[in-house]
C-alpha cells in the first residue's frame, strides 16, 4: 500500500470519475485504474462501483476506508508540516474576517493551521459580505471568507475569489416545529410563518424575490446578531433562512435543537462559500498555508456529511 493510492481514492470520490481525478491529479486515468485495482486486491474489498452512467461510486466498505484515507492524508500532511517548523521559524500574521455563522466550521482547520505553525499570530473577524470586502479593498485583512453569488465579484478585477463550498438556502426551525418532522417546506408555507431575518445581503436578497413571487412575508424583526437569532429559533419564536453550509458544526443544528429544512417547489440559484483578496496585495505564504488547511477540512467534513 502507497500514500498516493489513498490520495487516488481520495480524488475519485471527491469527483466521482476517474478520468477527471486524474486530470486534476496530472497522472495517467489507466495509472489511477490499476493503482486502485492492485489496492482492492490487496486489502480483498471493493472499493469502487464502475458504471458508465454514474462513474466511480463508492461501496459501502469503500466510503469507510474513503473516510479513513481523508484521516490518513491529513496526519501526514501535519506530520510533515511538523517537520518544517524544526528547518525553520514561521511565524508572522494571519488576519482573516469570516460572514456570520460560519465561525464553528473554521474551529478545526484553524487548530490545524495552528499547530502546524504555532508562531503565527491569528486575528479573525466576523462581519457582513459587504464589510469584508471593504476590508479586502483596504488591505486591512489577508483574506475574506464570504458567501459568493451571483455577478458579486466576477467583474472586480481588483479581487481574486475561489468558491470552495456550494449550498443553498434553507430554512431553520426549532425542533418542536412540524416542518422539525417534514424536513421541508414551500415558500406558501413559509409566508405564514414569523420569519427573523439575518441583515445579511444575500438573505435579503432572497427573501426578496420569495416576497415578489409569493406574497409579503410575516418578517418578526432583521438583526445582524446571529446568536439571538439561534436563540429564538430554538425556543420556538420563530424560523429564519440561512445558507446551509453556515450550519456546518452547528452545535444547535448537532444536538438537535435547530434542524434545517430544504425548501421545495422553488427553483434556487447555487450560492458558494468561498475566499476572497486583493488582487493587488501580495498572497502572503500563511495566507496560502491557511488556504490549504481550509480547502481540506472542507472537503473531507463535506465528504463525511454526503455519506453518512
Amino acid at each position: 500500500m502507497h500514500i498516493e493510492q489513498l490520495e487516488y481514492i481520495v480524488k475519485v470520490a471527491e469527483t466521482g470519475s476517474i478520468s477527471i481525478a486524474a486530470e486534476t491529479l496530472h497522472v495517467s486515468q489507466s495509472g489511477i485504474s490499476q493503482s486502485i485495482t492492485r489496492l482492492e486486491e490487496e486489502l480483498g474489498i471493493k472499493i469502487f462501483k464502475r458504471h458508465r452512467r454514474l462513474g466511480a461510486v463508492p461501496t459501502d466498505e469503500g466510503k469507510t476506508l474513503i473516510k479513513k484515507a481523508y484521516e490518513v492524508i491529513l496526519k501526514l500532511q501535519e506530520f510533515k508540516e511538523a517537520a518544517q517548523t524544526y528547518n525553520t521559524v514561521n511565524s508572522g500574521n494571519l488576519k482573516l474576517s469570516s460572514i456570520p455563522g460560519f465561525m464553528l466550521f473554521l474551529l478545526e482547520p484553524l487548530s490545524s493551521y495552528k499547530n502546524a505553525y504555532p508562531n503565527v499570530d491569528i486575528e479573525i473577524s466576523e462581519k457582513p459580505v459587504q464589510h469584508i470586502i471593504e476590508q479586502v479593498e483596504k488591505n486591512q485583512i489577508d483574506i475574506g471568507l464570504i458567501t459568493i453569488y451571483g455577478d458579486l465579484l466576477k467583474k472586480r478585477e481588483d479581487l481574486l475569489f475561489e468558491v470552495i463550498l456550494q449550498g443553498k438556502m434553507v430554512v431553520s426551525v426549532g425542533k418542536k416545529s412540524p416542518f422539525a418532522m417534514t424536513k421541508t417546506i414551500t415558500p406558501q408555507q413559509l409566508m405564514s410563518q414569523n420569519v427573523i431575518l439575518y441583515n445579511g445581503d444575500y438573505v435579503k436578497q432572497f427573501a426578496s424575490k420569495l416576497m415578489s413571487k409569493f406574497g409579503p412575508m410575516n418578517i418578526l424583526f432583521t438583526t445582524d446578531n446571529t446568536e439571538v437569532i439561534k436563540k429564538a429559533i430554538a425556543e420556538g419564536l420563530g424560523v429564519t433562512i440561512l445558507p446551509d453550509f453556515t450550519m456546518l458544526n452547528n452545535p444547535e443544528v448537532l444536538s438537535g435543537e435547530i434542524v434545517p429544512v430544504e425548501i421545495v417547489e422553488y427553483d434556487q440559484e447555487t450560492i458558494g462559500l468561498g475566499w476572497v483578496r486583493s488582487n493587488q496585495y501580495k498572497f502572503l505564504k500563511n495566507t496560502k498555508r491557511f488556504l490549504e488547511h481550509f480547502k481540506f477540512h472542507s472537503r473531507m467534513l463535506t465528504y463525511s456529511l454526503q455519506n453518512d
